[in-house]
């Protein structure tokens, strides 16, 4: 039997999507730079040392988070634009004060909203936790 959704849930949940999109390779659908056949320059450590900011690169994501994010994503849905708003600025991890700046509310009232919505989708999940289709699509089944 799979565990029932909660609030806590699903927040992690959307977290994972906002990081799995973030991860996604964007190839094709931004500009590209300019190229050139020549080969790149590769320094010296003594020459190349402090001439660029150390890159980052992340891993990409595996299928199953690329699933998982499909399926939360499916969710937004469920609800109003403005709500969406709310859900993604904090599955961002944004904080609570620039979020209550941007949605023009006191903090305790984005909280208290974001508390709601993530209440209202945990409820739905649970609605359809009988559906035999969606059982291993989510990390916190079991």
């Amino acid at each position: 039997m799979a565990e029932k959704w909660t609030p806590k849930m699903v927040a992690e949940q959307l977290e994972e999507a906002v990081s799995t999109l973030q991860r996604l390779p964007m190839n094709g659908l931004k500009p590209s730079k300019h190229k050139t056949s020549w080969p790149t320059v590769i320094h010296e450590f003594c020459e190349a040392y402090g001439w660029n900011e150390a890159e980052f690169r992340s891993s990409p994501p595996t299928p199953d988070a690329i699933t998982r994010m499909d399926h939360s994503l499916e969710w937004l849905r469920w609800l109003a634009p403005e709500e969406i708003k709310l859900i993604w600025l904090r599955a961002e991890r944004r904080q609570w004060k620039d979020i209550a700046r941007r949605l023009g509310v006191c903090r305790t009232t984005a909280w208290s909203r974001w508390m709601a919505i993530l209440l209202q989708i945990a409820t739905l999940l649970n609605a359809r936790i009988n559906d035999a289709s969606g059982k291993k699509m989510f990390k916190h089944n079991v």
